[in-house]
């Protein structure tokens, strides 16, 4: 049986008393920004659902939850229409650039334990804005708030060092055989790129599901209890309802290979721009940074930008030139994107 529900987490009590299971579609939308060279990333402040005995299924009360709501087959055409409507009547944001990422339908996703009630399968999606609007009840937050270990823009974050690795290293240390004592230790050289490997900073999803699995982030521990092997460690990062901290890597992920080889970074891109403003975009979605020169000659040759014959002034000192994004490119060639490179170059410490 596939139903709706008013809210994610409000159980019909009559799927309990005849003990039907019922599956819920939701969609979920990672909504993204960039300001003041800051990704910045839509949330709404919820209060978590109630499992059948009437418990807060979070603890914290009232949490970051990325925009979300039900998919209504009587009223929506399409899943994507479904979301437009519904986001733009929740957040006031009409929404341009919009991809499908995921679906998301782990048992326990939206209750305390699993198995009460109805199975909530969620659609996830990457939004992209360029103009932030400003409501009640939304706030625009910096997505490094989440995922701190991610910025590498003034170097390796200082929590990679100082709690994520050490807290790791003791995680593949209490594995139960050296099989799997070795299969930690090759992911966290992967995932951080520790003794020696490069950093790759594509790999967010894989970095945060490494740290749920060893219980260092607070949804683990409030979803299956799990607990760290070693010495506890402070939050790392914000946390968010149900799995949206998840989706939302999922998304980063997503966009930061994307702008590689589609020109969707111009999404999040005014009309008409400097190169360096440009450039400043990339990195604060990739979190690395990259060789002005370089990213200049890059960008030109590859034929997405034209000059428009017009400066800039904003910064009060030399003017800039600006430039607008060449649509022509999307009819050129198959995958006109950034192609900056990848941030593999870039060393974390052992």
């Amino acid at each position: 049986m596939i139903g709706t529900a008013t809210n994610f987490g409000q159980i019909d009590a009559a799927d309990r008393s005849t003990g039907e299971h019922t599956v819920l579609i939701g969609l979920s939308a990672a909504i993204v920004s960039v300001q003041e060279e800051r990704p910045r990333v839509l949330v709404v402040r919820r209060a978590p659902a109630r499992n059948q005995e009437g418990r807060r299924a979070e603890r914290d009360g009232v949490a970051d939850a990325l925009p979300f709501g039900n998919f209504d087959p009587l009223s929506h055409r399409t899943l994507e229409s479904g979301l437009r409507n519904w986001v733009q009547e929740q957040t006031g944001v009409q929404l341009g650039y919009v991809e499908q990422l995921y679906t998301f339908g782990d048992r326990g996703r939206h209750l305390a334990r699993p198995g009460e009630g109805s199975r909530v399968v969620s659609v996830g999606y990457l939004a992209l804005t360029r103009t932030p609007l400003e409501r009640a009840g939304v706030q625009w937050r910096d997505w490094y708030m989440f995922f701190p270990w991610e910025d590498w823009r003034e170097g390796a974050p200082p929590t990679i060092s100082s709690q994520v690795l050490p807290s790791l290293q003791q995680f593949a240390d209490a594995a139960p055989n050296p099989e799997i004592r070795a299969m930690r230790h090759d992911r966290i050289r992967l995932c951080f790129g520790s003794c020696g490997r490069g950093w790759d900073e594509e790999k967010v999803l894989e970095r945060y599901e490494l740290l749920y699995e060893a219980g260092l982030v607070v949804e683990a521990q409030r979803d299956r209890g799990a607990v760290p092997p070693g010495e506890p460690v402070g939050p790392l990062g914000l946390s968010m309802v149900f799995d949206h901290r998840r989706i939302l890597a999922t998304a980063m992920g997503r966009l930061r290979g994307k702008i590689k080889y589609r020109p969707v970074v111009f999404e999040l891109m005014p009309g008409e721009f400097t190169l360096l403003e440009l450039q400043r975009t990339v990195e604060a979605l990739s979190g690395v940074r990259l060789h002005k020169q370089n990213f200049r000659r890059l960008v030109e040759a590859q034929g997405l930008v034209e000059r428009t014959g017009r400066m800039s002034h904003k910064t009060g000192g030399r003017p800039a030139e600006q430039f607008r994004f060449r649509r022509e490119v999307l009819r050129e060639r198959p995958a006109p994107g950034v192609r900056y490179g990848s941030g593999r170059a870039i060393r974390p410490q052992s």
